[in-house]
């Protein structure tokens, strides 16, 4: 596993973002950055804000939460998908929505897949781990993109 490959996870929920970060260290998959909501992702992409100094390579997935306070997980991915230094990172859509509506406009939006989060802990972790394996490990990443504007 080639060291830059890295997630970015976009979630609200403590909870959820201990039990991803543990799931994802059982299976040796380290290179995680956490950001709360869509603005902070945002910021993030852009290298802007408190991340103004980071390396602007872009995640090779976005495992992005619907329900978040600032800028939701829909107007996001609508933004990410509009751009073309973003577009092609492919968005995991894993949320506790199981609103068709929600699942109807992840994937018109441009969605790559749409998880719903499973209540149990096991499952959970389950889940999380096939799809980092996947997403991190067995797919093959579009070229890296230099980064520039999302808005």
């Amino acid at each position: 596993m080639e060291n830059l490959k890295r997630l970015l996870l976009v979630e609200d929920s403590e909870n959820d973002v201990e039990l991803i970060l543990d799931a994802l260290t059982e299976i040796n998959i380290q290179t995680v950055d956490v950001v709360r909501n869509g603005l902070e992702a945002l910021d993030f992409l852009l290298c802007r804000g408190k991340y103004e100094g980071r390396n602007n390579s872009n995640p090779v997935v976005v495992f992005l939460d619907i329900k978040m306070p600032k800028i939701t997980g829909l107007e996001l991915l609508r933004r990410m998908k509009g751009d073309d230094n973003y577009k092609t990172i492919p968005v995991v859509m894993f949320t506790s929505s199981k609103e068709e509506s929600d699942i109807v406009k992840s994937y018109s939006l441009g969605a790559n897949a749409y998880i719903v989060k499973p209540v149990d802990i096991e499952n959970f972790t389950k889940t999380i781990k096939g799809l980092a394996q996947f997403w991190i490990e067995m797919n093959e990443p579009p070229p890296v993109l230099k980064t520039q504007n999302v808005e």
